[in-house]
């Protein structure tokens, strides 16, 4: 049944690519001798020689081209093309999930990205949900230094060690899960606590009657991420 659905969102989503203002560009590098696939939204009439405020977001799921597709649809192309911002959406590496060892694109990632682009003050917004939510809370922790924020719907860091926890804290940090979900409420409430006893500005949303996949942050709800993209850009974290 998951499987149908996320096809019929892929056949949904290129149906209409055709008719949105944004470009979506399919690009490809070697990276670390590593073939990574990744699109890219610029905003309408996007200027080279102007500064942008980027996200960097994470599929779920395998973490293939598809998953990458359906975020660019649901979460992503809308708000960004309607406020200015560019996405980039990589795929895992020769299908090795970025928790388990497809981030070995990274720093080298981050350096071609703003070469190719120029970025708001050479940070980006990292965001992704389910194995996508992991990703970004693993880069985040990871490089803080390329973050503003960090936004898992859902997302947590695993095997949270207490310096990662640290780097995390530094930045702006946005937690959605469904209140159905089975077991991630709990993680997520207990990464949240341990975060804020560092000083994080954490907000953790339990979305009512919500599994794993939220409807509440996907489409017209989406701006809810949005909103908190441009705060935290603004130096300060929403509640």
């Amino acid at each position: 049944m998951m499987r149908t659905r996320i096809v019929s969102v892929v056949a949904l989503s290129l149906s209409i690519s055709s008719f949105a203002a944004a470009d979506v560009l399919d690009q490809t590098a070697t990276i670390n001798g590593v073939t990574v696939e990744y699109k890219v939204i610029r905003p309408p009439n996007f200027d080279p020689a102007k500064a942008y405020p980027a996200i960097l977001a994470f599929p779920p799921g395998s973490q293939d081209m598809d998953m990458v597709q359906i975020g660019i649809v649901t979460n992503y192309r809308a708000e960004a093309e309607r406020r200015g911002y560019i996405v980039i959406e990589p795929a895992a590496p020769n299908g090795v999930s970025f928790p388990r060892g497809g981030d070995r694109i990274f720093p080298a990632f981050f350096a071609k990205l703003l070469a190719d682009y120029r970025i708001l003050d050479g940070k980006f917004h990292v965001a992704g949900n389910s194995n996508g939510g992991r990703s970004a809370f693993k880069i985040a922790a990871d490089y803080p230094q390329y973050f503003w924020s960090v936004t898992g719907f859902p997302g947590f860091l695993e095997g949270a060690a207490p310096e990662k926890l640290d780097a995390l804290a530094k930045m702006c940090i946005h937690m959605f899960v469904g209140e159905d979900d089975q077991g991630w409420p709990e993680w997520m409430r207990d990464q949240a606590a341990a975060l804020r006893a560092r000083g994080a500005n954490v907000t953790l949303s339990v979305e009512k009657g919500e599994g794993h996949v939220l409807a509440t942050v996907a489409y017209e709800g989406a701006a809810r991420l949005f909103d908190q993209f441009d705060t935290a850009r603004q130096g300060r974290c929403a509640g």
